[in-house]
């Protein structure tokens, strides 16, 4: 099951608390689109130093290829290698690019999908706030610790101290 990266921006100029619709949801894993559409993956995410050091590095292996004179199975195999780099690494630079930008990490939920990532991450997030005064006139009291209860025997005791299916010491095997 997929595991969610949650961020909240920084306050607007107006804002005194962070609006839940712009907070940010980053699956950890293997982004296909970036692996096969990475120029145009980080433009739509606003990866934009990521964009520049893509661009950099691809341009920096094709000048290499060519002086190398790398035939074109090479050049294939050092492309894919580098695409699919960026499409396992799309997680981790997205995550970079927001932290890099004040944005502030809130936590990690699990989700089938991300849908059901940010219910679950929202629930617990409404949860975890206290209450105003104004909505709960009097105060619940602290929920009361676990006891402890002792595991229940079933069966006499055996004269052994061997658990389980081990044969009993000095017995017949």
């Amino acid at each position: 099951m997929p595991t969610y990266t949650v961020y909240e921006p920084p306050l607007r100029k107006s804002e005194s608390v962070s609006d839940p619709e712009r907070f940010v949801f980053v699956r950890d894993g293997f982004y296909f689109w970036a692996f096969v559409l990475a120029p145009l993956w980080l433009l739509l995410h606003r990866l934009w130093l990521v964009f520049v050091l893509y661009i950099v590095v691809n341009g920096i292996l094709g000048v290499g290829l060519y002086l190398a004179a790398a035939s074109p199975g090479v050049k294939f195999i050092v492309e894919f290698l580098f695409a699919l780099l960026v499409g396992l690494e799309a997680a981790t630079l997205w995550r970079w690019t927001l932290q890099r930008r004040k944005w502030k990490m809130l936590g990690s939920v699990i989700g089938e999908d991300r849908e059901l990532a940010e219910r679950r991450f929202f629930a617990a997030w409404k949860a975890r706030e206290p209450e105003s005064p104004a909505s709960s006139p009097q105060a619940l009291p602290p929920p009361a610790a676990p006891q402890y209860t002792p595991p229940v025997r079933r069966g006499p005791p055996s004269g052994s101290d061997v658990i389980g299916l081990f044969p009993e010491p000095g017995g017949p095997r």
